[in-house]
């Protein structure tokens, strides 16, 4: 007898549907799988066959194949336990297999018949109601999880006893639902705030435009200024997620498998990945490719500290995703895109010792290091940061201020209404903020006053701007103009914008 339900192949960001076909043939008892399975899906026969005796269930010792189609299509991961199992089980009889065709599957079976919580499930919900099934049977821990679709009925089971109850119609389990509006507002007002931030106007300052833009920052400065403080206080003043953004962050992480029990990613991530990570943990990748750092960042913002520190190949891996916001990982067998539209926010000593320049301490590294040093990031990746400031030691007058500096919320304020203004003029463009904007709509919408437009030809004089810090510093001018509720772009606003440039200076690079 031939039974058949639907499941589905994680790729990337999408979920494939697969066709799990169970037939019982004549012959020596004998149990195989096939369509192109890996390790994983081929040592579901042991786990099916334990799960099912051990569910009470009278395991068929017959000739048993499975067939998981496309034959063309790599099948990878323990997500097809379940609808496996639940075919076997209406390939001989045992569970009626009418509402098969109506569902979709997937999770994976312990030997005593428990589902175990599965990677991918909400991209499983999106493939199931593009499929235009009644609904979804997923392990009951990412029952919430999938629910997030909203358009196709999710079935949380925790056995596959109550899974084949479920389709006998024994047992009635009322589908998953969550509330969107209170999981977005779970965790606010829990971000490390601006206000334990102590001096440092510039570099708030810097933050602020950052944040309103989304621009990429480089911070450099000597140990101890307060470069990753002020890193790690970036998410809260940045505006919320709304659902459709915190759903789309929510897929990432659960196609890598790293909700880590939670079912909707509500605040903004802020990934700092150390700098001994290599470029294929940064980018994403595997032999079954996985999202890197990159992606995990997306919507959000992504930190590295000791920015020479990591590895060339690594870095230069950066390039594409911060100009495409999508990063493409390729292997023999698949090629897949994830979404990478991040904020970078790096932090640098200015030399090895990390005291060059600085008031009270003695730097000790010779020119030729310090060249070295800075050579280690590329002048391409250098072209893609937007605003780069200095971070000098704190002085005893700020380390020991009594003064209420501002604190996260009203800087929000400012910011949420930049972004509302960049979201008016740029509207239906598919852009979202300053940042994002390509040559066409700089050209467009970033129009300096005369007075200013003499002052960015000299600054292309006398810094050397090429046409993408050309464009970079328009767009941060557009930002500040923003900031002020300014129409125009006006010579204070360029100027700003212009100061943010300093990695442009003539020598900075340890180049002559």
């Amino acid at each position: 007898m031939l039974a058949r339900m639907q499941s589905h192949a994680v790729m990337g960001m999408d979920a494939c549907p697969v066709s799990v076909e169970a037939d019982l043939g004549r012959g020596l008892p004998a149990f195989s799988i096939v369509g192109l399975p890996d390790a994983s899906v081929r040592e579901a026969k042991e786990r099916v066959r334990a799960a099912v005796a051990n569910s009470q269930f009278e395991f068929p010792l017959r000739r048993i194949t499975v067939n998981l189609a496309p034959a063309d299509l790599r099948k990878e991961g323990p997500q097809f336990d379940l609808p496996i199992a639940l075919s076997l089980l209406a390939a001989s009889g045992q569970i009626k297999s009418t509402l098969l065709k109506h569902y979709a599957a997937a999770g994976e079976l312990s030997l005593d018949g428990a589902v175990r919580s599965i990677s991918g499930a909400l991209s499983m919900a999106e493939g199931a109601r593009r499929g235009r099934l009644c609904g979804l049977i997923v392990p009951e821990a990412n029952a919430k999880e999938a629910a997030l679709i909203g358009a196709v009925e999710v079935i949380g089971v925790s056995s596959l006893r109550q899974a084949a109850a479920f389709f006998c119609k024994e047992e009635k389990i009322e589908p998953a639902r969550v509330d969107s509006a209170a999981l977005l507002g779970a965790g606010l007002g829990i971000e490390p705030d601006l206000a334990e931030v102590k001096g440092q106007n510039l570099a708030r300052r810097a933050l602020e435009v950052c944040a309103a833009g989304g621009h990429n920052l480089l911070m450099i400065g000597p140990p101890g200024s307060g470069k990753t403080m002020l890193a790690r206080r970036l998410p809260s003043i940045l505006p919320r997620l709304d659902i459709n953004e915190a759903i789309e962050v929510t897929r990432i992480y659960s196609v890598a498998g790293q909700l880590n029990g939670s079912c909707l990613i509500s605040r903004r991530p802020f990934r700092s990945p150390h700098h001994t990570i290599s470029h294929v943990g940064l980018a994403g990748g595997g032999a079954s490719p996985r999202p890197g750092e990159v992606s995990l960042a997306h919507l959000g913002v992504l930190f590295l500290d000791e920015l020479p520190e990591f590895s060339r190949m690594a870095l230069e891996t950066l390039r594409q995703p911060m100009e495409d916001g999508q990063i493409s990982v390729s292997r023999a067998l698949i090629s897949v895109t994830y979404p990478s539209r991040f904020m970078l926010v790096a932090a640098m000593n200015p030399c090895p010792c990390g005291y060059l320049g600085d008031s009270r301490r003695t730097c000790s590294c010779p020119p030729q290091k310090v060249a070295s040093y800075r050579n280690r990031i590329s002048g391409p990746l250098m072209d893609r940061i937007d605003v780069a400031v200095e971070v000098p030691s704190l002085d005893k007058k700020d380390l020991m201020s009594t003064v209420k500096r501002e604190a996260s919320a009203p800087v929000a304020a400012r910011v949420m209404a930049a972004r509302r203004r960049q979201l008016e003029r740029l509207n239906g463009s598919g852009v979202y903020c300053n940042a994002g904007m390509q040559a066409r709509q700089t050209e467009r919408f970033c129009h300096p006053v005369d007075d200013a437009v003499r002052l960015l030809e000299s600054a292309i004089d006398r810094l050397g701007l090429n046409a993408r810090s050309h464009q970079r510093v328009l767009k941060v001018a557009r930002t500040i103009a923003d900031l002020e509720g300014a129409a125009a772009i006006e010579p204070a606003h360029l100027a700003e914008a212009i100061s943010y440039r300093s990695i442009d200076r003539r020598g900075w690079l340890g180049v002559e």
